[in-house]
Order: C-alpha cells, then structure tokens, then sequence
C-alpha cells in the first residue's frame, strides 16, 4: 500500500528548484515539487508526498490530522516511514 504522507518543507535546493528536502517524521530527503510549480512551497510548509512528489501543499493542522490518521492504521504506516528511513539523507 503506499500512501501520501505529510512533509515540512526544510529548504529548496537552489541549483535544482523543483527539488525541496523535507521532514517526514524525523527522516529527511528530497522530494521532486516540480508539480507545485505554479505556486512552490516554502521551507516551514507543508507538503503531501506520494512516490518522492509534491501532490498538493497542506496547511499544518491538515497535516497533523493526516499524521494521527497514519500512525492509527499501523503497519502500512510503518511500512512507509521504514522506506523512507532507507532513503535518509543525512
């Protein structure tokens, strides 16, 4: 199952601007933002990601609300933040 979860926006890398590195839940990488493009997040945003994209920009509430949904279904959810714990960047 893979599913959209909540990011915050840390930084847009200036020589690839369609590339933002996020906080997933204490893990960090790059997502593509390239979708966003018409209006881009900003680092302290927050983003839902699917499959390493930027699908739409959430507010931090919508966020939260996502994220307690997440951790209440279990191992799907743990499942993903495994997965992105194998793409950490720093």
């Amino acid at each position: 199952m893979c599913l959209g979860i909540p990011g915050e926006v840390i930084e847009i890398r200036a020589d690839q601007p369609d590339l933002a590195k996020v906080n997933v839940s204490g893990v960090k990488r790059l997502i593509n933002i390239g979708l966003l493009a018409d209006d881009p997040p900003a680092p302290g945003e927050w983003v839902l990601i699917h499959v390493g994209f930027a699908l739409s920009r959430i507010d931090e509430a919508e966020a939260a609300a996502a994220m307690e949904f997440l951790e209440g279904i279990g191992q799907a959810y743990e499942d993903e933040i495994a997965a992105l714990k194998e793409s950490l960047i720093e």
